[in-house]
This record gives C-alpha cells, structure tokens and sequence, in this order.
C-alpha cells in the first residue's frame, strides 16, 4: 500500500473512531445529564430468590478525606437484600474502593445467619477511630437484629458483625440509623447512638448507645412518651445534645426528640411541622421520610418532600426547617429547585452540610430524584436525579443541575411498594465539595438489571444563586394525607 493509501485509510479510521466515540460520549452524556458519573460498586450477587443486578437505598458519611459509602445489593421483591455493599474513598471522591460486608446474611462471604439485610447507614467514631456501618438482618420478611460491622483501617476492611439487637417475641424492627458524637470537648465524645422502631409494637422508637467504638451496646429505650415513629436520622450537637428527627408512624407529621445525657434517658417528642404529601405518581416507592444534617455550630436542618406549596397539592417540593435546641424550629421553606407550578415532582432527597461552616456561612448540598412532569403513569414516568446547594444556611439556592437520567421505571427494582432506588438517599461533603451517592438505572437485559451506585466523578462544587427560600406562600388547599403505618424494609 503506498504512503498516499495508508496516510487515507489512517484518516478515515481515525474519524470513523471519532464519530463513534463523539456516539459514545453523546449517549453516556444523554444518560448521565451534563455531570460525569462514577460508577463505585454493583450487585455480584446470582441466588434466585432476589432481584439481580439491583443495588439502591445508599447512605453516606464523610469524615476528612474519607467518604464511605453502604447500600442493599441484590433486592427482593417484598423486603431486604441478599448483602450490604460499600464503597469507600480516601481522596474526597477522587477513587473509590469497594466490597460486600462479611457475616451478616447467607450469600455473604463468609456467610452469616439472616436469610437478607436491609436499611444500611454509616457513621465514624472519631474517639475510637472506627468506622461503623448499621443495617437490619431479617429472618423472611421479619425484622430480626439491627447489626453493626466496624472498620478499623479506614474504612475498607470490615469484621463479623456486633449485634445492637436481637429481636425476640413479637419484635418486629425497622428502619435504623447510626450516629457518633465526634466532637473532642462533648462530655460524651465517643457516644454512638443506633435509632430503629419495633412495627411489632406499634412503631415505637427504640435508642441504643455504645461507648466503646460498638463492640458493645446497651440495652434498648424508648423516649419517655413512648413514641410511634419511623425514618429517623439523628444527630449530635458539639456540646453532646443528641436531636433526632423522625417522622410519625403515619407520616403525616415530622417529629423531633433529644437526649442531654449521653443516651442514659430520651425526652419526649415535640411536633417539629405537618407533612403535606403528594403521592408520587407511577408505582416509584417513596414517602416523606426526612434527610437530616447539622452544621458546625449544632445547627440541624431537616428536609422532606411536601407539597404545601403547590395548588392542590398536584405535586412535591422539597421544604426545610432548621433548629438550634431540637425543640424549636423554624417556619417550613421552600426550597426552590423549579418555580412554584412547574409541575415537577421532586422526592426522595439526601441532604449534606459542610460541618467546616456554619449558621449563615452554612454550605449545603442536595441531591434529590424528580419527575420533569408529575402527571404521569408507569410507563410514562421519567426519572432523573437532580442537585441544589446554597452557600448561605439556605438563604438562596442555586439552579438545579440534572445529574442522571432520565430513566424508565421498569428498569428499577421491582418491591411490594413499587419501584426502588431507595427509600433514601445521601450526600456528604468532603475536600469543599458535594459527593452524592444514587442508584442510577439502565436498561434491562432480559430480565436481568443494571442498576447500580455512582457518584459525581469530580464531586459537586457548592454554590448558591438568586433563588430564594423565602416569599412562597402556602395554599390553603393543601392537606395532610391519612396514611396507615408501615415497614420500609
């Protein structure tokens, strides 16, 4: 072949393999929105008796440089998963390490004794230098033990699980979540404190505090008006006020309560604002369960979707309050991620704070799902993943930035409750910027998924806009949903 026909051939490969990587990029772009993604972990799991590659319900926790991440692998139609997953780095986002945590249920390596596991969250012991990751172990469908792994290099290897609880009798639990205080001058620095509620016993609440970096926990108590909750994220104030917002078993209220003595006794609840719902259309499992963080100073910010704000309650924003004290609390704000009327629905969000700020310097990140047109069904039904941050409390926000899809429905996992990505979500913030962690969904192959856990490959910078959280008048219209109680396994 001469130089001429070579020096051709070179140049007609050459565009071929551009037009086809400009295909490519133009494709993961219309997937991933105008944010690189990172995929960090993905379901390994093949027993038939869950659904196969699903991973959802992610937490997070940062702590410097390190991030770790814990989210359901492998989910069954009606409740839990066949392990819990992790993701973890040490470089603020930059890489990721993964794996699965050992002893918990039978697929896990090596095996433990619950037949699935459910409800991951994640904390760091400053004090004791561990990382600690939560989760719920069922025997069937029933809440069987709240379990805590502990890491104590990092965060990327993990031993046999300690036992929080053991449910006996008529105990069913649910929905858990894990905390540390990790402030140096606290009274009770090293207190770690796992929240869940027993639905055997009319959803009532249930803390557990280890003193020890979670080798031993103590007995369960209740607050002292034996509350019925669920969905509880709580929280440490720098002087060692633990504040946990929660909602009501029915949803219909969000709820908060403390303890001033380092976990030896629990106040009762105090009604922190009503919860105006909208059910979010095509069959997506959600609800109003609230995302909580706490800024520098012990300031605590509560999030949840509502629909206050919208005629008719045709739709959910997503609203704050905030408290100092955990027993006062703010008016409820808009958060105005699209104008009052645009007929988007947003749900299902994940709030982080910068603990490095605080009060009107407070910088926050939330990432959210939300359906770009709230009248839809099913099979019309578009999914995207969404983000807002604000570099003054929550005074403004900026615009939003599409960071996923948009996706079909029916390339979710498939639950009793309808199609999942979680019952939650997380951001947590490291290295001065935002790294959410979400379930992002491609098409089946047969009847084989592909949904798994990203996160933004550079992280997310914070910043605020002109969008105001303030000025929105409520309609009147708008009313609280009757809502029955129910497990979110």
């Amino acid at each position: 072949m001469s130089s001429y026909f070579r020096h051709r051939w070179f140049l007609q490969a050459i565009t071929a393999f551009t037009l086809s990587l400009l295909f490519t990029l133009s494709s993961t772009i219309f997937a991933f929105a105008n944010v690189a993604l990172t995929q960090i972990s993905s379901d390994p799991y093949t027993n038939s008796t869950s659904q196969h590659r699903t991973q959802v319900e992610p937490d997070t926790f940062s702590f410097g440089a390190t991030i770790v991440s814990d989210f359901q692998s492998g989910r069954f139609t009606d409740g839990g998963s066949s392990n819990i997953g992790w993701a973890t780095s040490t470089n603020s986002g930059a890489t990721w390490t993964h794996g699965f945590l050992p002893g918990t249920t039978v697929f896990a390596t090596p095996a433990g004794p619950y037949d699935r596991i459910s409800d991951p969250t994640v904390a760091f012991d400053a004090r004791h230098k561990t990382w600690l990751a939560a989760s719920l172990a069922l025997k069937g469908t029933k809440g069987a033990a709240v379990l805590v792994n502990l890491s104590t290099n990092g965060g990327t290897v993990w031993g046999n699980p300690v036992t929080v609880h053991a449910a006996s009798g008529t105990e069913d639990l649910d929905k858990d979540w894990i905390v540390c205080d990790n402030t140096a001058t606290s009274r009770f620095y090293g207190h770690c404190y796992v929240e869940w509620d027993n639905f055997g016993n009319n959803n009532l609440v249930q803390m557990s505090t280890s003193t020890n970096g979670g080798l031993t926990w103590s007995a369960p108590q209740t607050t002292a008006n034996a509350a019925s909750v669920i969905g509880g994220q709580p929280l440490v104030q720098p002087n060692g006020t633990v504040v946990v917002p929660i909602d009501n078993a029915n949803e219909t209220d969000v709820l908060a309560f403390t303890s001033t003595n380092g976990g030896a006794s629990w106040n009762s609840t105090v009604t922190v604002a009503t919860i105006k719902s909208f059910t979010d259309p095509g069959n997506i499992r959600s609800g109003p369960l609230p995302t909580a963080e706490i800024d520098g100073a012990g300031k605590v910010y509560v999030v949840w979707e509502d629909c206050r704000f919208e005629r008719a309650c045709k739709a959910n924003d997503l609203v704050m309050t905030t408290s100092t004290n955990g027993t006062s609390w703010t008016a409820v704000t808009r958060i105005p991620a699209d104008a009052v009327g645009s007929g988007v629905d947003h749900f299902i969000p994940g709030l982080a704070v910068d603990k490095s700020t605080s009060g009107s310097s407070a910088h926050l990140g939330l990432a959210y799902y939300y359906y770009p047109v709230s009248s839809c069904t099913s099979s019309t039904c578009k999914l995207d993943v969404g983000f807002v941050s604000s570099t003054n409390g929550g005074s403004t926000w900026s615009a939003k930035t599409q960071l996923a899809g948009p996706m079909t429905l029916t390339w979710l996992a498939n639950t009793t409750q309808g199609f999942m990505v979680g019952d939650y979500i997380s951001t947590s913030i490291a290295g001065g910027t935002a790294h959410p962690v979400f379930a992002v969904a491609k098409p089946n192959n047969g009847s084989v998924f592909d949904e798994a856990m990203y996160s933004p490959t550079s992280g997310l910078v914070i910043r605020s806009g002109n969008h105001s959280a303030k000025g929105d008048q409520a309609f009147d219209s708008a009313s609280a949903a009757s809502k029955n109680a129910r497990r979110y396994r």
